[in-house]
């Protein structure tokens, strides 16, 4: 049996007719045409680059990126309408090697008879490279004309030989106004959405499923179903109403955008990471809270607030460090929700603190120079001498004790020969920096004076 013969999971769009009752609303109110979409304008506007390829019948390949429910399977889905292709839907949750094979089997048979073919591959990152790959001859041929959907960055998951014949459509989170749109259209739509179920809604109720669903039309979808059983078992006499407690009872918790090992995970670090850069203390605790709200491992978090202390405060508030590495002890001594507290301290002080990266600057240059001169031999004065032969060899000869000169400097270059003279510790004038400037300073005066008097 053929793939195109029976394909229960994916009706033809042609047929017009009421989806069956049993279907979730999403599935039931998903758009048929490119005028029901609501959002993505920058790539469905009149005169946009999707919508120019749909209408011109491009046949090109493309790979939808965004996060989940914001309609790549169904922009994927009015594709294949709108040029007539045999669509087939491909899980790579469920798929391997042996499907991928006979998906293109069927798919050059039906070339053969002129028939062309859409294989919308749902969660395509999922796939390894060798299944990604056993793509590529049919994309190129033509065969098949491939939609892939991903929540990962294309760059990271898609191999770059299938991700260069596909064009990249970004699609961006739904605006709580589009989806507030969309509830009031279910709430309405007699044939496919809860129309016959006459129910009224707070204008305040579907807003705070719309902010709840973070851009996510399918979770708003879902959330509305509960709130209209909600609202039919709680109102049984006289209208019934979806109102702001039942809403809020029906979402029972935040639906969050988070993948602990996607990119989302690290948007949401980088974003706490170059708030606390910038002092804003704010911001910063917005983005802590939201990456413990998703769950994210406290240790992680902790460690990740080290590296800010001593990146980007350094010396210049050195004790940033032991208030961070204690906020991690708390932690581990409290745990979670208790021990989050002493974490958000430690974010906000480092917000507040004086900034300097002059250390983070000075051992990545040193790392540069080790990186790209010779590795001279430690100049012989530096060296110890345990034994006759080494002192015999000068090791140790010429070495200054410090604590014996004035002003505990000696006169004595520590760099090897051909690096005599480098700097690369540059403090600056913030915080505590500030007086260890002034001493680099005192230091030089005073070596620059007994090499002036020798």
């Amino acid at each position: 049996m053929s793939l195109f013969d029976h394909q229960p999971d994916a009706p033809m769009l042609s047929s017009r007719g009421p989806l069956h009752a049993v279907a979730p609303l999403a599935e039931r109110m998903r758009p048929r045409a490119l005028d029901e979409l609501c959002g993505q304008e920058h790539l469905i506007g009149p005169g946009k680059p999707l919508r120019v390829q749909i209408e011109r019948d491009d046949a090109s390949s493309m790979i939808f990126w965004g996060p989940p429910g914001v309609g790549k399977t169904t922009l994927a889905k009015i594709v294949a309408e709108a040029t007539r292709a045999n669509f087939i839907e491909f899980s790579a949750v469920m798929s391997g090697i042996k499907e991928i094979k006979q998906v293109m089997a069927d798919a050059a048979k039906a070339a053969e008879r002129h028939s062309r073919t859409i294989l919308f591959v749902d969660e395509i990152h999922r796939f390894n490279k060798a299944q990604q790959d056993a793509f590529l001859p049919y994309v190129e041929r033509g065969t098949i004309r491939l939609i892939g959907a991903t929540t990962e960055n294309p760059s990271f998951e898609i191999i770059s030989a299938l991700l260069s014949r596909c064009r990249v459509y970004v699609l961006e989170p739904l605006s709580g106004e589009c989806i507030v749109t969309l509830l009031r259209r279910a709430l309405e739509d007699r044939e496919r959405g809860l129309g016959a179920l006459e129910l009224a809604a707070d204008d305040e109720a579907l807003e705070l499923i719309a902010d709840y669903s973070s851009g996510d039309c399918r979770s708003a979808y879902n959330a509305l179903e509960v709130a209209a059983q909600l609202a039919g078992e709680s109102q049984r006499d006289g209208a019934k109403k979806i109102t702001e407690e039942i809403a809020a009872e029906a979402l029972q918790r935040r639906v969050l955008m988070y993948d602990k090992q996607g990119e989302e995970h690290y948007n949401l670090i980088s974003a706490l990471h170059k708030s606390v850069r910038n002092s804003d203390p704010d911001a910063a605790l917005y983005w802590l809270a939201r990456m413990f709200a998703a769950g994210e491992d406290p240790l992680y978090l902790a460690r990740r607030v080290v590296r800010m202390a001593v990146e980007d405060i350094g010396l210049a508030a050195p004790e940033a460090l032991n208030l961070c590495l204690s906020a991690k002890e708390a932690i581990d001594f409290l745990g979670s929700p208790e021990g989050d507290l002493a974490l958000a301290e430690a974010v906000v002080y480092l917000c507040l603190a004086p900034k300097s990266n002059s250390v983070y600057m000075a051992y990545g240059a040193a790392q540069e120079e080790v990186e790209h001169t010779r590795q001279e031999p430690v100049p012989l004065h530096l060296r110890n001498a345990p034994t006759r032969l080494m002192k015999a060899l000068d090791y140790g000869k010429g070495y200054r004790y410090a604590h014996d000169e004035e002003g505990k400097v000696a006169d004595m270059d520590c760099l090897p020969e051909s690096l005599k003279g480098r700097s690369y510790y540059q403090p600056t004038q913030e915080g505590r920096e500030k007086q260890l400037a002034a001493r680099m300073e005192e230091i030089r005066r005073i070596r620059a004076g007994k090499r002036g008097a020798s």
